[in-house]
């Protein structure tokens, strides 16, 4: 095991006087940027600049991108701040955690550029807990509104800007090469300036990967005259319903108090009306049973709820968040006399609150009339191909059962988070076991659908039974034919389509998540191995084929993330998110540096914070075939033998 790196009180790496080599960055090649020039930064007043803020005792400077140009601006210091407000109010900027943190340590700049000046600013942004509004007051200066998008309500799950261009293959992946806290010498200065310069570069990158769901918020902010685009799916939803009620009823909704420890009960839809005994004594627990709020508020799920439950050879767990099955290593092919049928519910949870009447408690019975009219013209805009009006409306219907749970939104109902989730899931109980006593085996159901195996001469009774389960919950569902199923379990599978397509769920199978339905939900992770996997189930192309014959270095690559401060490989910091590649003659494994633990899977990982040029000749090609092969046995595509012992 390596020597471990050296941390200061703080948490910090420990930069003089250690035994290793702690920053890499005299290895990585310098790039060179171009600045703009005075008359190109006033003809092209008007467009969009990305900008970010760095702060140390000694020294301040904000970066500036033009993402056509691909041209700099570097504020520096004593800079004029007559200029930067000139660009503030002059272009449209667009940065990551921006509200909270850039914007007000420009405006900051603003009245003192002194760097120990807007340290403590900046200390007392990150640190000090207090909302912008009161750092504001208490240092002496004020934000003024421009126009700006912060990039970190548009991706998904909050997740570090470096985090998200891992997961975009940026070229360059670098953390802040010194300690915030450090007096920086001048060639340390223009390692952070070229440091500020990437981070732009990132920026970039999300706000560009991003470009359909920025221009879906610019169409409905213009419809709404609400600037919608630094919010995320479900504040779009609560902003745009708030306005809707308030046309309705003439007033503001507010926001409800709620206390710690208010109990609620379920209130079980006339539908749901089981005939196997287990069922029938979970929904009497699910009847009787308390939600109560907690410190955060959220709804805890009952004790007496967490258990398995069973139906024929099915396992299933019910939850606040949804249903799961308790399948494992399982694999099902069509045969002459079985069929994979895969059931959604299309629309499941806004069904569950127009069916079910449910609205909000600051909003009243309003909101249901808001809700079903947004529900009716996106339909129209769907059916008349209206691109813009069907995906923004789309936002606002599927991102409001979220709202239901945020303890400070205006539609916060914790009641309203049990009745859609628990509805959801017994409901889709109910089908399942409609199914089961037909004999048709459910084989994996999460959420809002389930997959069956069924009896090619019972097909017409499951869709006769689909058919009945619809008409008394009022719901609808969509089918899909499949001609194999692979699953490790109920989150990770490979479902082969009909007409060959695979569809692929989970890490680290999936290069997509459910959150966003884009590659910023997931880490990359060996994407190779779930390529080939694919190719071998759809196309019956052996896994080696697809693995050597790649050439794009992102398949290979490996992404994870490290507790602060970061993770080194033999005393060289890598940072806090880590990206690698298993290479052929490649020793040891990539280490924290607050505990140095080995970080999983890394042994002869090959650290590539810096995407090569060229595809590497190393790569450990039979690693990946054997990950790829474990993979095969995960998914019940391969069986390992049982192994026998003889006394």
């Amino acid at each position: 095991m390596p020597k471990p790196l050296r941390l200061n009180d703080q948490g910090q790496i420990i930069l003089t006087d250690g035994p290793v080599d702690l920053l890499p960055y005299e290895d990585r090649p310098f790039i060179q940027r171009e600045i703009m020039t005075d008359a190109e930064i006033v003809a092209n007043a008007g467009s969009d600049l990305i900008l970010d803020a760095e702060s140390y005792p000694n020294y301040f400077m904000c970066g500036f991108k033009h993402p056509k140009l691909n041209k700099f601006i570097c504020l520096e210091n004593n800079f004029n701040p007559q200029f930067l407000s000139w660009l503030l109010f002059n272009y449209r900027t667009i940065g990551f955690n921006s509200y909270d943190y850039d914007l007000e340590i420009l405006w900051a700049a603003f009245i003192n550029r002194d760097p120990r000046f807007l340290k403590e600013v900046s200390n007392a942004l990150i640190q000090s807990g207090l909302r912008p509004k009161e750092i504001e007051k208490q240092f002496g200066f004020k934000v003024y509104e421009t126009r700006h998008i912060d990039m970190i309500e548009v991706c998904p799950l909050k997740g570090s800007l470096k985090l998200y261009a891992a997961r975009l293959h940026a070229a360059r992946l670098q953390d802040l090469p010194y300690p915030d806290i450090k007096e920086l010498t001048k060639d340390e200065i223009n390692i952070v300036r070229n440091y500020n310069f990437n981070d732009l570069e990132l920026t970039q990158l999300t706000y560009e990967f991003n470009k359909d769901r920025l221009d879906l918020r610019a169409t409905m902010g213009i419809e709404y005259q609400e600037d919608l685009m630094s919010k995320s799916d479900a504040q779009i939803a609560e902003a745009v319903l708030t306005k809707e009620v308030r046309k309705l009823t003439g007033k503001w909704p507010r926001r409800p108090e709620i206390k710690e420890g208010t109990a609620y009960k379920y209130e079980v839809p006339p539908y749901i009306q089981y005939k196997t005994p287990e069922l029938q004594k979970l929904l009497f627990n699910v009847r009787t049973a308390d939600f109560i709020v907690d410190h955060n508020g959220k709804i805890i799920l009952p004790p007496k709820l967490d258990v398995e439950v069973k139906i024929n050879k099915g396992v299933y767990r019910i939850g606040i968040g949804g249903l799961h099955s308790s399948e494992k290593n399982v694999s099902y092919v069509t045969t002459d006399t079985h069929m994979i049928v895969d059931r959604d519910v299309a629309s499941y949870y806004p069904r569950i609150i127009t069916n079910l009447r449910l609205y909000p408690v600051g909003m009243g019975p309003d909101f249901l009339g808001a809700y079903e009219q947004i529900i009716a013209r996106r339909l129209h805009a769907k059916k008349n191909k209206i691109f813009a009006t069907d995906k923004g409306l789309k936002i606002v219907i599927n991102g409001t059962s979220g709202k239901f749970s945020d303890f400070w939104s205006k539609m916060y109902s914790p009641d309203l988070t049990i009745q859609t989730t628990v509805t959801g899931q017994l409901a889709l109980l109910l089908q399942i076991e409609m199914q089961e006593l037909n004999g048709i085996e459910c084989i994996s159901a999460n959420t809002d659908g389930a997959v069956y195996y069924v009896p090619v001469e019972k097909y017409n009774l499951f869709n006769d039974t689909i058919k009945e389960w619809e008409n008394k919950t009022n719901f609808e569902t969509e089918e899909t034919l499949y001609s194999g199923y692979y699953a490790r379990d109920v989150n990770a599978y490979f479902a082969v389509k009909k007409n060959g397509e695979v569809k692929v769920k989970g890490n680290p199978y999936s290069e997509v998540g459910s959150q966003s339905g884009t590659q910023l939900d997931v880490n990359p992770v060996l994407l190779i191995c779930s390529d080939a996997i694919k190719n071998l189930l759809s196309k019956n192309i052996p896994i080696q084929d697809t693995i050597k014959n790649c050439k794009d270095i992102t398949r290979f690559v490996y992404v994870r993330n490290a507790k602060s401060p970061g993770a080194h490989k033999n005393g060289k910091y890598l940072g806090k998110v880590l990206r690698w590649y298993y290479a052929k003659g490649e020793i040891g494994g990539i280490y924290t540096v607050q505990t140095n633990n080995k970080v999983a899977d890394s042994e002869g990982g090959k650290p590539i914070q810096d995407l090569p040029n060229t595809f590497p000749e190393d790569i450990d090609y039979e690693k990946y075939i054997n990950i790829t092969t474990d993979m095969l046995y995960d998914i019940g595509y391969l069986k390992r033998l049982r192994q026998i012992e003889f006394f």
